[in-house]
């Protein structure tokens, strides 16, 4: 599970990299209820998602030749440039380099080795998301990958995660990951790792990481998001024992999950 109180290894920030920052957020606080507080004249555009006063994500200007609208998941570490390193033992590559942010922390962005793209924060005077596992907040983590064996094998490398495999039927395994010390007892997860099926992997789909939103109502908040331009990848559906999900692709095209948690699992 989720918390603000991050161990290394567990998500600590949510950023979505955006060609039109204005667009992209009068789209999530028309979705969300978020509103958006500017990080200042020297943050280049950069900016937060706030939900009651609290930090639930923020919002910058896309910086890398190429890049596409994305939501970047970053992970927390005591040592960025320990976890760099040990990202290029484990075969994947550093993109940017680790780097002080002012005197919030220190961040340090990478692709796995199955392509798909990642962070880490190291906190200092901001030490991560300020909510999360409520709703219109972040509530789970999701890669989807070209290989899952490659990836569980890069992640436990690099973070030390374990993996918990669920059969999901017609051969698809789901696996849910864990990081040491991110909780006690069967609730420990903080996302899952997905191998994409045939289909997708022959229609060109690539690894990659994306957020899940927990809502009190996800064919409300699907019916808000496709109103205001957003495009279906998966409507919404009925996961038993998980909830009903559906997952988007904003106006800009980043792709993101909405999740109505099941009452009868928590």
């Amino acid at each position: 599970m989720l918390t603000t109180d991050s161990v290394p290894g567990t998500p600590n920030w949510l950023d979505i990299g955006a060609p039109d920052i204005d667009a992209t957020v009068a789209f999530y606080t028309a979705v969300f209820g978020w509103t958006f507080q500017s990080a200042g004249p020297d943050a280049g555009g950069y900016g937060f998602f706030q939900l009651d006063g609290k930090t639930v994500g923020a919002v910058g200007p896309l910086t890398e030749a190429g890049a596409r609208s994305s939501w970047t998941v970053y992970f927390h570490t005591a040592d960025a440039d320990a976890t760099a390193k040990a990202v290029q033992q484990a075969g994947g590559s550093v993109r940017m380099a680790p780097g002080d942010v002012f005197t919030a922390g220190r961040l340090a962005a990478f692709t796995d080795s199955k392509g798909a793209d990642f962070a880490v924060w190291q906190p200092l005077d901001t030490k991560g998301l300020e909510t999360v596992m409520e709703p219109n907040s972040l509530c789970w983590t999701e890669l989807y990958t070209t290989d899952s064996a490659a990836a569980k094998d890069f992640y436990a490398s690099v973070f030390s995660w374990t993996a918990q495999d669920m059969p999901m039927g017609g051969g698809l395994i789901y696996s849910v990951v864990s990081a040491p010390g991110g909780g006690e007892g069967e609730d420990t997860g903080h996302g899952g790792i997905m191998q994409l099926p045939k289909e997708n992997l022959e229609a060109g789909a690539t690894s990659e990481w994306h957020p899940y939103f927990g809502v009190t109502d996800c064919d409300a908040t699907f019916t808000a998001a496709t109103d205001k331009g957003a495009t279906v990848l998966i409507p919404p559906t009925n996961a038993p024992g998980v909830g009903r999900l559906a997952m988007l692709r904003d106006p800009a095209g980043a792709p993101f999950a909405l999740i109505k948690g099941d009452p009868t699992t928590t």
